[in-house]
């Protein structure tokens, strides 16, 4: 984490913000955020991000009192003070402090500075596993900070040597706990298009690919698919070569996969300079 942040409504030291005890977003785990990077010191489709977040809001009946313009500043003197060149940004807005201790109140909005951690060289170059499992975020186009399962879950991913979960209900994945997934099958880039958060790194990969079919993909099409990947603001685009025991293709990163990856690095030069 870095030294400043925003809170109890100024640029504040990061240590000194605080939230009450009785706030919805640690009673309930009622609460929104947003992360984005930051590269040669800008922000990465910020414009996406804050489209999101603000209708995450609205959404979850929580009031955002700044304005886009006040949040683009807010960003911005954040990026300054704690010269992040490249690293990210986490928006959130709590619950609020609610009369009956369930209804959504006026929530606190903090923005983080925060160095990043990729995945390893290795999980490019190899790629990773995923570990199947039968649920469905709840809200699932909202980034909620409800991450229970997840987090509980991930004790045993790393026993089993996995990246990542991958969610489906009914034999129909939808997403990642943290991901967006996309399958390649015959040339064809493929990805779910319900039960799942929109993604902003998922939208400019599609763009980038073009032509993607955007429908419902079985657990069954997966194992079966040419290539896998997952996209991420923290991944970019991860290959995925293992789902449970099965290996995917050649159980080695496809060339699709490959391409696109180094596209968007390509993309992210162009924005940034």
């Amino acid at each position: 984490m870095k030294p400043f942040c925003f809170a109890n409504g100024e640029i504040i030291a990061t240590e000194k913000a605080t939230i009450h005890p009785m706030d919805l977003g640690l009673i309930r785990g009622y609460g929104i955020f947003d992360f984005f990077r930051t590269v040669n010191h800008k922000p990465l489709f910020l414009e996406d991000y804050l489209d999101r977040f603000t209708a995450s809001a609205a959404k979850t009946f929580l009031t955002l009192k700044y304005s886009r313009e006040e949040l683009r500043t807010i960003i911005s003197e954040l990026v300054e003070k704690n010269d992040l060149e490249a690293g990210g940004m986490r928006m959130m807005l709590s619950g609020g402090l609610s009369d009956n201790h369930f209804s959504p109140a006026e929530g606190k909005l903090f923005i983080f500075a925060e160095s990043l951690i990729f995945p390893s060289e290795k999980k490019y170059n190899e790629g990773v596993k995923l570990l199947s499992l039968e649920y469905i975020r709840p809200i699932a186009d909202i980034k909620t900070t409800n991450y229970a399962l997840a987090v509980w879950h991930s004790e045993g991913w790393k026993r089993q040597g996995a990246e990542d979960v991958l969610y489906h209900l009914n034999g129909v994945i939808s997403e990642s706990s943290r991901s967006n997934f996309f399958i390649v099958k015959d040339g064809q880039v493929i990805t779910p298009g319900k039960d799942i958060l929109l993604g902003i790194t998922r939208k400019n990969l599609m763009n980038l690919a073009g032509n993607v079919q955007v429908r419902p993909i079985t657990l069954q099409e997966a194992l079966e698919a040419d290539e896998a990947f997952i996209s991420s603001t923290t991944k970019v685009l991860l290959p995925v070569t293992q789902i449970d025991d099965h290996k995917i293709g050649t159980g080695k990163p496809g060339p699709v996969t490959i391409d696109l990856l180094q596209r968007f690095k390509e993309l992210e030069k162009e924005i940034s300079y």
